[in-house]
C-alpha cells in the first residue's frame, strides 16, 4: 500500500511538471522586420546638413576608420569578450553613433575633455544652480535609498523625475520638461553624449557598477563631474561602459520580457540609441510579438554582412 502511495504522488507530480505553463524564450531572428528604413528624425537631418555631408558620406567615413584601425578592432574584440557579447554589436553601435549623431572622432570632443580638466571642482552637474546632490535631497527621491546598485539606484532616480519634477514646479522652482540627462547632466550644452560610443554621463553611472566589477575601474560618482566626462571620453573606458549599455540590454530582454536579442545587432543598437531597455521591453512583454529595429538600427542589420567583415 506504502509503494503504490508513493508510486501515486510521483506520477501526480511529474504530471503536474509536465503540463504546467513553461515560458520558452523568444528568440529574435536576425534581420530586418521593417522592408524600408524609418524615418531619419529631424534632428540628425539638419545636424548631417549643417557638417554640409550625407549620411552615406558618414557611414563611408567611419567604416573606413574601423577596416583601418587594427588595434580599435582588437579591443573591441577584447571588450566584447569580457562583458559576454559578440563585437558586432558594438561594430554596430559605433556605425550607428557616427553616421546619425556626431563625425568620426568629432575634434570638439578634445575641447570639451580639455574644458572638464581645467574646469576642475567648478565642472559639476546640476541645473539653475542646484547641485545633482542638492536635488537628491527632495523627499521625493527617498523611495530610491534602499535600491542596491548603480543600475536599479539611477533608474529609481530617474523614474521620479519623470513623476515628479519633469515639467512642474515644485517647492517654488520650476524645472524643465525635459529628459534627466538632459536638465542636469549636459552641463557644457553641447549635447549629451561624448566620446567613441558617445556614452550618456547619467546612462554611465547607471553602468558604473558593471563597468567597476568587470573592467577595473573606479565607480564613478556624480559630485565628480570631471571624472565621469573622462571616462566615457577616454577611448578604451568608453569601450567598456558600450559593452556594458549592451550587456545590460541584452540582460533586460531576457529577464523581463523572455526575449533573446543577442542575435540581432539591429536591435541592439536601436537600444543603444533610445535607451531605456528596461522600460522598452516591460512594454513589449505587455504587447507581445517582436522588438522593431529604428532607422538607426535598420542600417546596421542592412550592412551586416558588410560590418562583420570589418571583425
Amino acid at each position: 500500500m506504502k509503494r503504490t502511495l508513493i508510486a501515486l504522488l510521483l506520477t501526480v507530480a511529474w504530471a503536474a511538471s509536465s503540463t504546467g505553463p513553461v515560458m520558452a524564450m523568444t528568440i529574435v531572428p536576425e534581420g530586418n522586420r521593417n522592408a524600408v528604413q524609418p524615418k531619419i528624425p529631424g534632428a540628425s537631418v539638419r545636424r548631417t546638413r549643417a557638417g554640409r555631408t550625407t549620411f552615406d558620406d558618414k557611414y563611408d567615413k567611419i567604416r573606413e576608420l574601423l577596416a583601418t584601425d587594427k588595434a580599435l578592432i582588437g579591443k573591441i574584440k577584447s571588450t566584447a569578450a569580457a562583458y559576454g557579447i559578440d563585437p558586432i554589436h558594438m561594430v554596430g553601435a559605433i556605425v550607428g553613433e557616427h553616421t546619425y549623431n556626431v563625425d568620426a572622432y568629432d575634434r570638439l570632443q578634445s575641447y570639451y575633455v580639455k574644458a572638464a580638466a581645467y574646469a576642475g571642482n567648478a565642472f559639476r552637474f546640476a541645473y539653475d544652480g542646484e547641485t545633482i546632490a542638492e536635488f537628491l535631497t527632495h523627499p521625493q527621491f527617498s523611495a530610491c535609498e534602499g535600491k542596491s546598485g548603480s543600475y536599479a539606484l539611477w533608474n529609481c532616480r530617474e523614474g521620479v523625475w519623470e513623476k515628479s519634477f519633469r515639467g512642474k514646479k515644485v517647492d517654488g522652482k520650476a524645472y524643465p520638461d525635459n529628459r534627466f540627462s538632459a536638465v542636469f547632466f549636459q552641463p557644457f550644452y553641447a549635447g549629451q553624449t561624448f566620446g567613441l560610443g558617445q556614452v550618456n554621463p547619467l546612462t554611465a553611472m547607471m553602468l558604473s557598477d558593471m563597468v567597476s566589477r568587470t573592467s577595473g575601474y573606479s565607480k564613478l560618482d556624480e559630485n565628480d563631474a570631471a571624472e565621469v566626462y573622462e571616462a566615457i571620453m577616454d577611448p578604451d573606458k568608453s569601450l567598456a561602459y558600450m559593452a556594458a549599455n549592451i550587456r545590460r540590454s541584452i540582460d533586460d530582454y531576457k529577464q523581463i520580457a523572455d526575449v533573446d536579442i543577442s542575435r540581432n545587432p539591429g536591435i541592439t543598437s536601436t537600444l543603444y540609441n533610445t535607451g531605456g531597455s528596461a522600460q522598452r521591453a516591460a512594454a513589449l512583454k505587455a504587447r507581445g510579438g517582436l522588438p522593431e529595429e529604428n532607422y538607426y538600427g535598420w542600417l546596421v542589420n542592412d550592412k551586416i554582412a558588410e560590418l562583420k567583415s570589418l571583425l
